[in-house]
């Protein structure tokens, strides 16, 4: 079969190189795609991945387009998987209703409320001293999210009223998140590990659970510093055992998949383990990223069959493709200058190739283009995603270390610490 991937990030990379390593896959296109993305697929840099009529027009055109995978959740939301599925073309995305498990943060608590599915106390609010008194009610500590979609940055643990007021401010007076921030849910903060599950699910009643990941959301070392779109990954995760994850998916995953049904994709769950339980933090409508660049890697050739299982209503009999090997990955990403403000682009890019040299590294583009004379170059906050794979999280980082170490640019930062309490625990 051929498959479209829209996006252009490290998500969809590792789609892309993942899909084009599975038997059944003939041929892998991606709009817009990336530097990277073309060393595995064919590209189309003019078509933007939240243009929804140019996707739409692109699949018509190419009638042999077996399946469309939607990366991003911003087309999710705004009705691709819809648009296509009315042309009865095969795509792998839930549809905009459904996507508004992410698109609404307020959505999703009234879809938790009415399953009962475990969650922070919370309040919805468009009025700045209506939402301060919550936070009065809540002991001046306070999570400050913009209801909708402000690309992983739009969240505020504050640890003290005067900080969760200015978030709040920010949004409702500031509209520092624009339309997303215009209404905010301010949560209790939840005290305990995060860690992230994922089941796909046919919106026929499937749903299965894949594998465990911890992100690392923070700039800094020792989750310091603004909070990101992501700046490393791990998986699995050693702390959650078997019991848990199928309580999770009994109990939180199911119970949304079948309140939002039909619902055909990846359904994400962010997570805080508590002393009481688990608690849902928040939902995504597609692969987390860089949680993607841990999972795919460990998956068999099989994804394509099984997405396309998703979008078929046949994923009963392909559950045998969620699979996942014995060992582990890590993934440190590579950023600009600057980043997650305001940063440069076209900063030359060296050291990839020899990165790859190294048994078990992986490198997913994440923000990269290429400049006139066809030179590797910066074209985004969050530039590469370095993949180690190896039978232990501790070999995996290693691995993925030793790939970062090879690559260059003006400016770009890391984080050193990625995994490195997984590795600790592992050892204690």
């Amino acid at each position: 079969m051929k498959v479209l991937v829209v996006g252009g990030g490290g998500r969809e990379h590792a789609l892309c190189w993942r899909l084009a390593q599975d038997p059944t896959v003939t041929r892998v296109l991606a709009a817009p795609g990336n530097a990277g993305i073309a060393q595995v697929a064919d590209c189309f840099p003019a078509v933007a991945a939240d243009d929804i009529d140019a996707i739409v027009h692109l699949v018509e055109e190419r009638r042999d387009v077996d399946l469309t995978v939607v990366g991003p959740e911003v087309p999710l939301v705004a009705g691709l998987a819809d648009e296509l599925r009315r042309r009865r073309r095969r795509v792998f995305g839930p549809s905009a209703a459904a996507a508004r498990i992410e698109g609404s943060k307020a959505f999703a608590k009234d879809v938790m409320a009415r399953r009962g599915v475990p969650t922070a106390r919370a309040g919805v609010f468009d009025d700045v001293r209506e939402a301060v008194a919550f936070v009065d009610e809540l002991g001046g500590a306070a999570v400050v999210k913009a209801d909708g979609l402000a690309a992983g940055k739009g969240v505020l643990v504050a640890p003290d009223r005067e900080t969760a007021v200015r978030a709040i401010e920010d949004c409702l007076i500031a509209s520092a998140f624009g339309e997303a921030g215009r209404t905010v849910v301010v949560e209790e903060v939840l005290d305990g590990p995060e860690v992230s599950m994922f089941a796909v699910t046919d919106g026929e009643g499937s749903c299965v659970l894949l594998d465990t990941a911890q992100d690392h959301k923070r700039l800094g070392d020792g989750d310091t510093g603004p909070n990101t779109g992501g700046m490393g990954c791990y998986s699995p995760v050693p702390f959650v055992d078997q019991g848990t994850a199928t309580w999770v998916l009994d109990n939180v995953l199911a119970q949304v998949v079948d309140e939002l049904r039909p619902y055909r994709g990846v359904l994400y769950a962010g997570l805080m383990l508590t002393a009481t339980g688990p608690k849902v933090l928040e939902f995504n409508c597609r692969f987390g990223d860089p949680e993607a660049e841990v999972l795919l890697p460990r998956m068999p050739y099989g994804v394509g069959t099984l997405l396309h299982a998703c979008a078929t209503g046949r994923l009963a009999y392909e559950a045998g493709n969620a699979g996942f090997d014995d060992g582990a990955a890590v993934t440190v990403v590579v950023a600009s200058e600057g980043y997650p403000g305001s940063y440069p682009t076209g900063v030359p890019i060296t050291g990839v190739e020899d990165a790859l040299t190294h048994e078990g590294v992986t490198v997913f583009h994440a923000g990269t283009g290429r400049n006139r004379d066809g030179q590797l170059v910066t074209a985004g906050g969050r530039v590469l995603a370095v993949t180690g794979q190896g039978s232990s999280i501790s070999e995996a980082r290693d691995r993925a270390y030793r790939g970062v170490a090879e690559i260059h640019f003006d400016g770009m930062q890391f984080r050193s610490d990625i995994a490195a309490h997984a590795v600790e625990g592992a050892r204690t």
